[in-house]
């Protein structure tokens, strides 16, 4: 099953039916992909099933109905065990962005970590899971789909955050502060820390 975040809110790409009430399920032959999204969007829709005896053929159409956007980015801890977190749009995040060209996705996820932060000795110690999620730019709904590497970093200055990428803050959070954090934050964000068993 794929969770595709449409407005924080869980659009959920599966082959099996589930006997859950408050959630709408749609089949994929039926079903106009782009409405189903501004649907969500508008708040009409709070959650949602997508079907399809095969799910990845559920994600491939996905992908032909809304331009793709491929970011890479990091969940980086120090040597204290912390992890670095960015504050932007009201909320936590991690940082992350778009490849450049001739990149490969781990680049891409070191760069935009030391951009966005001003943290640098990144190594990346294992690949996470992606995550995805849909957004609205200059009118057009576009699919993000995020490759994630947990990372090491022997940084010990003070991080500073991108003010041109609207970074207000960049901080550590240990452990114990992590929970607090992230109900401040979004749902894809929140999936990693599931992995991290954080």
């Amino acid at each position: 099953m794929y969770k595709v975040f449409v407005n924080d809110k869980p659009l959920f790409l599966t082959n099996k039916i589930s006997k859950e009430t408050d959630f709408q399920l749609f089949l994929l032959e039926s079903i106009d992909i782009e409405q189903l999204i501004v649907k969500i969007f508008q708040n009409k829709i709070q959650k949602a099933y997508l079907y399809h005896p095969d799910e990845g053929e559920i994600l491939k159409t996905l992908k032909t109905k809304i331009p793709v956007n491929k970011a890479g980015g990091g969940l980086v801890y120090n040597k204290k065990g912390e992890v670095l977190f960015i504050f932007r749009n009201g909320k936590w995040d991690l940082p992350k962005g778009g490849t450049e060209k001739g990149e490969d996705i781990e680049e891409t996820a070191m760069r935009e970590v030391e951009e966005e932060t001003g943290v640098n000795l990144l190594r990346v110690t294992k690949k996470l899971q992606k995550t995805y999620h849909v957004f609205k730019r200059n009118g057009v709904y576009k699919l993000k789909i995020t490759h994630w590497f947990e990372m090491q970093s022997d940084f010990v200055g003070i991080p500073v955050g991108q003010l041109d990428e609207g970074i207000e803050k960049v901080a550590w959070f240990g452990p114990n502060e992590i929970p607090d954090v992230l109900k401040n934050s979004y749902e894809n964000i929140k999936l990693l820390f599931e992995e991290e068993k954080i």
